[in-house]
């Protein structure tokens, strides 16, 4: 690590990084990557375009374009600086749904010097407390439709601020200069934002990342892999605290020039209405969703889309073939975390493999490797390890050390890298399941009940078993109407796999448990009891 001479103020951030020694080699391999030692993201990403260009669109309103978006956040960053006390380094927590005045505070917050720590409109009082207690936040910006969870967490000295209201201590009728506002010159590796994991289990984890990680997320995936034009419209479902929703709804379009419609509601439903309404051509969604949006795409016109994102879960070949041969559009699958902020292996076009992850991004290197470090044979299940222009920073955090190792980020996850170089998805680390002395990857099995015509989503778990060390145990969602027959899905999935693949017991549930980002919760589902409409 070499710091360069930081703009921030307040410290906080910089003096809470991993010590030189915990951190994941970082790769600068293309030019693009090749960024300036003083470097403003956000001021990037507004610059260029021209005045009259749409870059934020909503279902009900005119789009706001790039000129409206430069002087609104301007305006923004001159309240923050001026008003509410902001300095360069502070945190800022923004919270509420995705609209276009979330996108401008987040820019906004960026442009002048602070860090931006978005959260989900959908997190409760004990969760926002404790993410502000890590992350030591005292100025908040929040739409007025979202305020009340954050007033009862009562955090001790937040200073909060709404928008979206009709006070004239709102953020949007607050007077404020009319005059451009200059850029921070943060340092290319200044902390500009501070993403909470969104984990199922156990204290959240801030991954910290810089200035120049912004635009490097969108100068290797978007740029190499999605390819978007300017006259691109971006969708999808996952909100701006989500790093998977901030990439693909914010941060790429704004690279590209191109737009983005921001929903605040995005379900399967929802999205394809939108997608036939407002002509969306890149759509970022989980695999749940494409799956659900099938039955829409005999009734909708999806005919605009040409680019669709998966990432956030395994993306099961069934899923894919599925929608190829309904839409004849090929997904573009790919595995990010938060920790990296976007996605690392990935592929598109003719280069798609169905039932693989892909390869690594132009710009990252990745590998299979065992527990100790050692790379693994192809063929051979291990661990995934990566690294590229972006690693994994935690905030003041002991895990930092579990995380990276030996300068690789080891994800978690448990991948086979095929003789033709692509990474295939097996399962988490962690949902390896051993049974009577064989290994059985979870989403194998959920694979395979996915290629039944009844299923609409699978989840499957080790439970503890005393003879057999764990048994698997499949949860079910059924299409509306089909018949709730364990028996024949019994039946079926052992037409599809090993007899010792096959579930021990299959629980049909009417949906399956998922945090606020849509990520399964399998820690639910492999409590004792198991619940469920009925088990077989």
């Amino acid at each position: 690590m070499n710091p360069r001479a930081t703009a921030h103020v307040d410290t906080f951030a910089r003096d809470h990084l991993p010590p030189p020694g915990q951190w994941p080699e970082l790769r600068f391999g293309l030019p693009e990557l090749d960024y300036p030692e003083r470097l403003n993201c956000a001021a990037e990403l507004l610059h260029g375009p021209p005045d009259d260009r749409p870059v934020f669109r909503t279902p009900g309103g005119a789009p706001w374009t790039y000129g409206e978006l430069r002087t609104r956040v301007d305006r923004l960053a001159h309240l923050l600086t001026g008003d509410l006390g902001v300095v360069p380094g502070n945190r800022v927590l923004l919270r509420g749904p995705t609209t276009p005045w979330l996108a401008a505070c987040w820019l906004a917050v960026l442009k002048a010097g602070g860090v931006a720590v978005t959260v989900l409109a959908q997190q409760r009082p004990h969760e926002l407390s404790t993410i502000c207690s890590i992350a030591e936040v005292r100025h908040a910006l929040c739409d007025v439709r979202s305020v009340d969870d954050l007033a009862k967490a009562e955090i001790a000295g937040l200073r909060i601020a709404t928008y979206g209201g009709d006070s004239p201590d709102d953020l949007l009728h607050r007077p404020a200069p009319g005059t451009p506002y200059e850029a921070v010159p943060t340092a290319a590796d200044d902390v500009a934002l501070i993403a909470f994991t969104s984990g199922t289990t156990g204290r959240p984890k801030g991954c910290m990342h810089f200035h120049r990680d912004v635009l490097a997320i969108a100068d290797t995936f978007s740029r190499h892999v999605l390819k978007p034009v300017a006259d691109d419209v971006f969708a999808g479902s996952p909100p701006l605290g989500f790093t998977f929703g901030l990439g693909g709804l914010v941060v790429f379009p704004m690279r590209a020039g191109a737009s983005a419609l921001l929903l605040e509601q995005a379900h399967p439903a929802q999205l394809s209405a939108a997608i036939t309404e407002h002509r969306v051509s890149v759509l970022f969604t989980a695999p749940t969703a494409y799956r659900a949006m099938l039955g829409e795409a005999g009734t909708r016109d999806l005919s605009s889309l040409r680019r669709c994102v998966s990432a956030g879960e395994n993306l099961p070949a069934a899923t894919w073939n599925a929608w190829h041969e309904r839409t004849g559009l090929r997904i573009i699958n790919g595995i990010g975390a938060t920790e990296l902020l976007h996605i690392f292996v990935s592929a598109a076009d003719e280069r798609i493999k169905p039932g693989t992850t892909g390869v690594p991004v132009p710009g990252w290197e990745a590998r299979v490797q065992d527990a100790d470090g050692a790379p693994v044979p192809d063929g051979e299940p291990g661990l995934l390890a990566v690294r590229g222009p972006v690693g994994c920073r935690y905030l003041a955090d002991p895990r930092q050390r579990e995380y990276v190792r030996d300068g690789w980020n080891i994800t978690g996850d448990t991948y086979v890298r095929d003789p033709d170089g692509y990474f295939r998805y097996v399962a988490r680390a962690d949902d390896m399941i051993i049974s009577a002395g064989y290994n059985i990857a979870g989403p194998e099995v959920e694979d395979a009940l996915l290629r039944h015509p009844d299923v609409v989503e699978a989840a499957v778990v080790g439970r503890p078993d005393e003879a057999r060390g764990q048994v698997v145990v499949a949860y079910t969602v059924l299409k509306e109407g089909a018949a709730r027959d364990i028996e024949a899905l019994r039946a079926f999935v052992k037409s599809e796999l090993a007899p010792y693949k096959c579930p021990r017991e299959i629980v049909l549930l009417d949906a399956l448990p998922r945090t606020a980002t849509g990520k399964l919760q399998r820690f639910r589902l492999r409590a004792p009891a198991g619940t469920g409409d009925d088990q077989g």
